[in-house]
């Protein structure tokens, strides 16, 4: 049935799903489905969903509603839902969007094939089997550009945050075989990748299941081994479950980026009881003051979430002092929203929707504040730098301090022609806002 027949991709969301995106395409590349990057080429377009929070739940209706019109023109023939929007609200789509031909949940990613073939058949599917049968070993065709790429090292998550959807939408905690890990990760390496984005809903709680112990730090220490890798960067790691090992580990290897991401949420204790998450800012501060002095110039990204129902001013002016004082390297910051079958969907003293802006806007403009202080004091340094882009005659890169997609970069000009993925050295002259401003150096 695939022969001759084209298929075609919009993933959203986070980089977990992304990856699940990549490895439905190389399933059907391997089963003889021609895989491009427009919908006017596609003859079946799957919408690889996110259904997170109620923006992500938005774009994903909005991004099926366009691809529909597409098919209402005849320009494609079949559309498939798949990812988290689809797991989650399963039959209902297809109830509301009769356009679609297929939704499937995440256990059933590996029947995609099939899927694709029925509905090019003009045959109706909708599976969700058990979200355990989800392949964490698949081969993937990158979406990524060459030079980088993301490896999911887990799937699910046992934290049950009070305002999240993700358990009951991936299921329980599940990590990869050490070996399995390695293994994609010397593929990739093969394939021209230099640097890996570890993720995971959990990433520091890995190899609990299966080795009976956090193991982050016994697979870092494999995959620094790698030839070709040059650096490892470390996202979603929770805080009680960054390891002295870890912290160790880090400090130690020098392909692993001095660079983690740690989804604080809030700092002040009695919010983070509500969310249903351990710890407050004594002990956020602790171990950041404990990561920062053994780990040199470490870049610290979080995210945080402001109006979470019962918020008062006071506890969102401790969430504010606590910016102030850490001083982040990035930060992210999302209104609270509120999400069907979570404790927190129904909770008392829900926060109107203004405040929660305004919360927002105070903390994003704190954290402006905060970054632009540093990248002035950050004018005069050397940096590696990988090159990810080539606009308007300059360079577009990053240093370790920076992941792809979702920070600031390095802009910077050189009169000696660079390759896209390559590495090499810039001072820094200059930042406008986020971004850092240099010009390539050579060292003699």
């Amino acid at each position: 049935m695939a022969k001759g027949f084209s298929v075609g991709m919009i993933s959203l969301g986070c980089p977990k799903n992304q990856v699940d995106g990549e490895a439905l395409l190389a399933k059907l590349s391997q089963a003889g489905y021609n895989i491009v990057n427009n919908i006017e080429a596609s003859d079946v377009m799957i919408v690889n969903t996110c259904g997170f929070i109620e923006d992500a739940k938005t774009e994903a209706i909005e991004t099926i509603l366009e691809v529909a019109q597409y098919k209402e023109a005849g320009l494609i023939s079949a559309i498939v839902v798949t990812g988290c929007l689809a797991e989650r609200y399963q039959d209902e789509i297809l109830k509301e969007m009769p356009e679609v031909d297929a939704v499937i949940g995440i256990g059933a990613n590996a029947d995609i094939v099939k899927v694709c073939d029925k509905a090019l058949c003009g045959i109706k599917t909708s599976s969700y089997p058990n979200k355990c049968y989800l392949p964490l070993d698949s081969e993937r065709v990158l979406s990524t550009p060459s030079h980088w790429a993301y490896l999911k090292i887990s799937d699910g998550c046992d934290n049950k945050c009070s305002y999240c959807a993700i358990p009951g939408i991936r299921g329980r905690f599940r990590s990869r075989d050490m070996d399995s890990v390695v293994d994609e990760a010397r593929t990739l390496a093969s394939k021209g990748v230099k640097e890996l984005i570890l993720v995971a809903q959990d990433t520091t709680k890995y190899g609990q299941d299966l080795y009976g112990e956090y193991s982050l730090d016994k697979l870092l220490k494999r995959l620094v081994k790698i030839d070709g890798i040059e650096w490892i960067r470390l996202f979603y790691c929770y805080p009680q479950r960054i390891t002295d090992s870890l912290i160790e580990t880090i400090a130690a290897e020098e392909k692993i980026c001095n660079y983690i991401d740690i989804p604080l949420q809030h700092a002040d204790k009695n919010v983070l009881k509500s969310m249903n998450r351990v710890g407050d800012a004594e002990e956020y501060k602790a171990l950041i003051d404990k990561m920062r002095k053994a780990i040199p110039d470490l870049a610290l990204r979080t995210t945080f979430m402001v109006g979470f129902p019962g918020e008062t001013e006071e506890q969102f002016a401790n969430l504010s002092d606590f910016v102030k004082e850490v001083k982040f390297d990035k930060m992210g910051c999302f209104a609270f929203s509120p999400e069907e079958d979570t404790p927190a969907y129904d909770m008392d003293n829900q926060i109107d929707d203004d405040v929660k802006k305004r919360r927002q806007e105070i903390l994003m403009n704190t954290q402006f504040y905060i970054t632009e202080a540093s990248n002035k004091s950050r004018v005069g340094n050397v940096y590696k730098v990988i090159v990810d882009n080539i606009d308007d005659g300059k360079y577009v890169g990053r240093s370790y301090m920076d992941s792809p997609e979702i920070d600031s970069g390095i802009i910077f000009t050189s009169d000696k022609k660079i390759n896209i993925g390559e590495f090499v050295f810039v001072k820094i002259t200059d930042y406008d806002g986020y971004d850092l401003i240099g010009e390539y150096y050579e060292f003699t």
